[in-house]
């Protein structure tokens, strides 16, 4: 069943004990990820090294939202699916069930990248724990073939020191040393104004968007007064005008 069912589906959903097939996985052009030129080298040659089955690293991709951090997890995809690249999407609730997936894929001869999409914990969750000992520290050997890649909003996957913490080293180390399990950290920030604009000009003329270079800047940065400076408030704002103008909308 595995090998018919990894040499079938490029994706797939880890839930409840079960792998489950995406039939239509989104797969974002890597090469559309703009203003993370350094952030998308690290990951593609991190990955490069995994499917080529040279030592290589989790991954925490971390930082401001819209960013792009789960769009250039998920554009591995596209660089290196026939290399036999498969990314498993994993959630928070099954990270008790990981070692039945490890059981699950340790034999396939496919590589595959553990998502953990927009993760975060609290204090004193039990589910860190499991996670860290199952990363690097479980009495099983993890398989070869799996990497973890991990986003948060969150630096340390955890809330920052609380003001009512009695003992704030302890608590400092319980937030870093799942942390430290990845071997790669990426911070995502925000973006200004400049590479907002640049974002909204690539996406405009690869959609073929008829309107004048000055007229374009006016509208997005209109649109960013509500929406922000992101990659994603660049990509929906570009949408958002494709269908105004195919409607016959002036500006």
């Amino acid at each position: 069943m595995g090998m018919s069912l990894f040499e079938k589906f490029l994706a797939l959903r880890f839930k409840n004990g079960e792998l489950l097939p995406i039939e239509h996985p989104h797969i974002p052009s890597y090469h559309d990820l703009l203003g993370i030129e350094r952030q998308k080298e690290t990951l593609r040659l991190n990955t490069l090294q995994f499917v080529k089955g040279y030592p290589a690293n989790d991954v925490l991709l971390w930082g401001d939202r819209g960013t792009g951090k789960s769009s250039l997890v998920k554009s591995m995809l596209g660089l290196f699916s026939e290399e036999g690249l498969r990314l498993v999407q994993v959630f928070k609730m099954d990270i008790e069930h990981l070692s039945e997936l490890y059981r699950l894929l340790r034999k396939s001869p496919f590589k595959f990248i553990l998502f953990f999409d927009d993760i975060s914990f609290e204090p004193k969750d039990e589910l860190v724990r499991l996670l860290k000992s199952l990363m690097d520290g479980d009495l099983e050997e993890r398989p070869s073939n799996i990497l973890i890649y991990a986003t948060s909003n969150r630096r340390h996957l955890m809330p920052e020191r609380l003001e009512e913490e009695k003992f704030p080293e302890e608590s400092y180390i319980e937030r870093v040393s799942l942390v430290e399990r990845f071997g790669i950290r990426l911070g995502f920030f925000a973006f200004g104004k400049e590479q907002f604009l640049n974002i909204v000009r690539h996406y405009a003329q690869k959609r073929g968007l008829k309107i004048d270079g000055d007229k374009l800047e006016r509208l997005a940065l209109d649109w960013s007064m509500s929406n922000g400076f992101s990659g994603r408030s660049a990509y929906q704002f570009v949408k958002d005008l494709e269908g105004k103008l195919k409607l016959g909308l002036e500006f």
